[in-house]
């Protein structure tokens, strides 16, 4: 008998098999309803999959998110030894779809959240030369925002009185999704992609690898050339927790039933 789909899901959650083109164009095209409310989309990497196993608020994120995509090759490889048909999707290309390919309606109303003010001023140009700059909203929040009860609070307020229809969260795991999971109940209904630098990609702030090595899936490398000091205790630190979460999910006896299947 073949494992329900419950049991084949991975470290608790089932990936996505839409592509990065294939959810933008529902977000291009599909204006979210108060019925509706958010669609939280996330993109783990095996970062997240190893913050996964000791951080209960980022756990409670992704119980809450709509679509999960693999943004990390490890993951996407994983998933597909498991018997799940899963696509690899980045942050990076679900953000490229949006701001490149997809044509934004007259309603469309996006909202930054950027990590610093170039990234910031690289996104207002963007919106500019788009055509669109009436209809975009930008914050950088400060150092341990999610902290901060009161800027919290401002943030929303500001997300929800845009009008926004798009929200673009660039802050990095886990504080993206930690801040969409906890205040999506009351932010106006919009799609939400927690993508990282992706955004400092499309605003021209850092530069994304080059194509060849994005297909043998050596991303990874490009980022740790160009930022080692931040980056290698990291990789190492998230390359030890993956691996135990592999053991940690081939052994579980029972499979989560938390997360929420992809759209």
């Amino acid at each position: 008998m073949k494992a329900s789909k419950q049991a084949r899901r991975i470290f608790g959650f089932l990936p996505s098999r839409l592509s990065a083109a294939e959810i933008a164009s529902q977000a291009a095209a599909r204006r979210r309803t108060i019925e509706d409310g958010v669609c939280l989309v996330i993109t783990p990497n095996i970062d997240h999959v190893a913050r996964l196993r000791h951080d209960g608020d980022f756990a409670a994120a992704y119980a809450q998110a709509d679509i999960v995509t693999c943004d990390g090759w490890p993951v996407a490889l994983y998933a597909r030894l498991r018997g799940l048909p899963a696509l690899r999707v980045t942050g990076y290309d679900i953000a490229a779809e949006l701001l490149r390919n997809s044509p934004l309606a007259a309603w469309q109303r996006l909202f930054f959240v950027a990590d610093s003010e170039p990234t910031a001023d690289g996104l207002r140009h963007w919106a500019a030369r788009r055509g669109v700059a009436d209809h975009i909203g930008i914050c950088v929040p400060p150092h341990g925002f999610l902290d901060n009860p009161a800027f919290c609070r401002s943030l929303l307020a500001q997300i929800n009185a845009h009008r926004t229809t798009l929200l673009l969260m660039g802050v990095g795991a886990p504080r993206s999704e930690i801040f969409v999971a906890r205040h999506r109940s009351m932010m106006v209904p919009c799609w939400a992609f927690c993508v990282g630098q992706a955004l400092m990609v499309e605003a021209g702030t850092i530069r994304r690898a080059p194509p060849a090595l994005q297909h043998v899936g050596l991303e990874w490398g490009w980022r740790l050339v160009h930022e080692p000091r931040r980056l290698v205790r990291r990789y190492i630190g998230a390359s030890r927790g993956f691996l135990l979460a592999i053991y940690e999910d081939l052994h579980r006896r029972r499979p989560s039933s938390t997360i929420k299947a992809p759209q």
